[in-house]
Order: structure tokens, then C-alpha cells, then sequence
């Protein structure tokens, strides 16, 4: 006899840590949080496994979680944690795309004070450009 896995469930938190050194900046990341009890009022959950066996447990209010789908966990320790905001099914995360060097040359050019355009737009084009040119 064949013995059946058991479904490991989780919940799901983002984690948007920034470094103080921005070589070292990663995009936001989801991450996931194994569920280890459900009960009618919460669900527990793994915060963190410092070493094998030594788990740090967290807890939600289940109700709240499956009506809206996601819940502000303020006793996960703060904010900045992953586990601050949770939630039932992976969440989406959009990326930001690298700007258009040429959109922003047009739009700089189009807010030109010889085309009609002010000098303080004109000046906020060109900073957007350059910025985005350094980068590029």
C-alpha cells in the first residue's frame, strides 16, 4: 500500500528589503510561509527556521484571512518583515520597466520653452532623462 503525501499549504508574504548598499538591491520577491495548524479561529504558520527544528511559529485570524484573502499580521514584529502582510494565494507582482530613453526625450522635447514649454517642466524632463540615462 502506497502511503499518500501529505499537502503542504502556505501562505504568502513579499519581501521588499532594500539594502543600505544599492549595489546590492533586489526586486521584491514572494515568499512562502508553511502552514503547520488550522484551527476554526487561526492558521499558524512558519515566521522562520533559525536551525532544522527550531521553528518560529505566527498566527492569523483564519476568518479574516479567507473572506478577504489577505490580512496585516501587526504581530509579526514590524512592517519591514515578509510575514507583516499576508496572503491566501500567491500574490502578483508587477515590475517596474526600464524607462524608454527615446519617451523621454520626446516628452523633453515637447516641454521645450521654444515649443511652448516652461522652464521648471522643461528642467523636470531633463532631470528624468538624465537620471535615466546614468542608469541605462
Amino acid at each position: 500500500m502506497t502511503a499518500v503525501p501529505e499537502q503542504v499549504e502556505f501562505l504568502y508574504g513579499i519581501d521588499a528589503s532594500v539594502a543600505d548598499d544599492s549595489r546590492y538591491c533586489q526586486p521584491p520577491r514572494v515568499v512562502q510561509f508553511r502552514i503547520t495548524k488550522k484551527t476554526p479561529k487561526r492558521i499558524y504558520y512558519v515566521r522562520r527556521e533559525r536551525v532544522p527544528g527550531d521553528l518560529e511559529i505566527g498566527y492569523v485570524n483564519r476568518q479574516q484571512l479567507e473572506a478577504d484573502g489577505e490580512i496585516y499580521n501587526h504581530g509579526a514584529g514590524g512592517w519591514w518583515a515578509p510575514d507583516f502582510h499576508l496572503y491566501l494565494n500567491t500574490p502578483v507582482l508587477e515590475q517596474a520597466r526600464k524607462p524608454d530613453l527615446g519617451e523621454l526625450k520626446a516628452a523633453m522635447a515637447a516641454v521645450h520653452p521654444d515649443r511652448g514649454g516652461t522652464d521648471e517642466a522643461f528642467i523636470a524632463a531633463r532631470a528624468r532623462y538624465e537620471r535615466a540615462r546614468a542608469t541605462a
